[in-house]
């Protein structure tokens, strides 16, 4: 028997995925690989599991134990749009881990969220999941929109995570991604404060720790320098526009 695993990262990308998977192949050999980064809304693991609920399938749950700041702090480096560790090392390295001891490549399955709006991702992740084989259900006919795909979760009786409806394009790290740029940075100190403040607390220890470095970067006259988030909220809170 084929197992068939989804990478259940709680987006609504990975849960159509899911779905798709579900409709194609039946539920009993259906594996939601999930893992947690303890640094993810309290609403997505609500999600997660009301989704499993869904389709009758308990999500399985990996975990490396630290969250994405004690990553940074081990590998003395702050994770940035361009070079995640905590993606590595919270999600990626768990749910090998995973598949090495319990899915072998010759009778399993990997499935993941990116959708056809994503397609240039596709050969990266492919390769690093060698030697599974990985499908891209969300890429395939008929396209939907991250719209569309909320609104198919609601039609099913299910409550889509709320930062959605907080504005957010994806459902990943309570809002405080270090891959997302100053635009979700900004719109994060808008909506949900205490999460920036957090973050730029947690930021300024490592700074302390390895000097001027950053999560964010400007430009300025050709030249890339770190943006703090403190400095990002100053001139947030001064009016000053974003560079």
């Amino acid at each position: 028997m084929t197992i068939h695993v989804v990478q259940f990262s709680g987006g609504i990308g990975s849960w159509a995925t899911a779905m798709r998977v579900a409709a194609e192949h039946g539920t009993e050999s259906l594996v939601l690989l999930a893992a947690d980064t303890r640094a993810e809304d309290p609403d997505l693991w609500r999600f997660v599991h009301d989704a499993g609920a869904h389709l009758g399938v308990a999500p399985v749950i990996v975990a490396d134990g630290r969250t994405p700041w004690e990553v940074f702090a081990d590998h003395r480096f702050i994770g940035n749009s361009r070079i995640a560790p905590c993606s590595a090392h919270l999600k990626q390295k768990p749910c090998r881990a995973w598949l090495t001891t319990n899915a072998e490549p010759g009778n399993s399955v990997l499935y993941v969220g990116v959708d056809w709006s994503e397609q240039r991702r596709v050969p990266a992740i492919t390769r690093g999941w060698a030697p599974w084989t990985v499908r891209f259900p969300m890429c395939e006919p008929p396209h939907l929109s991250k719209s569309q795909m909320l609104d198919w979760a609601r039609r099913e009786g299910l409550r889509p995570p709320r930062l959605y409806a907080q504005g957010f394009a994806h459902n990943n790290c309570f809002g405080a991604c270090v891959r997302a740029g100053q635009r979700q940075w900004l719109h994060l100190l808008q909506v949900a404060p205490e999460r920036y403040l957090a973050a730029e607390a947690e930021e300024e220890k490592l700074r302390g720790q390895l000097g001027d470095v950053a999560i964010l970067k400007e430009r300025r006259r050709g030249v890339s320098y770190p943006l703090p988030l403190r400095e990002l909220r100053r001139r947030a809170e001064h009016g000053i526009a974003a560079t």
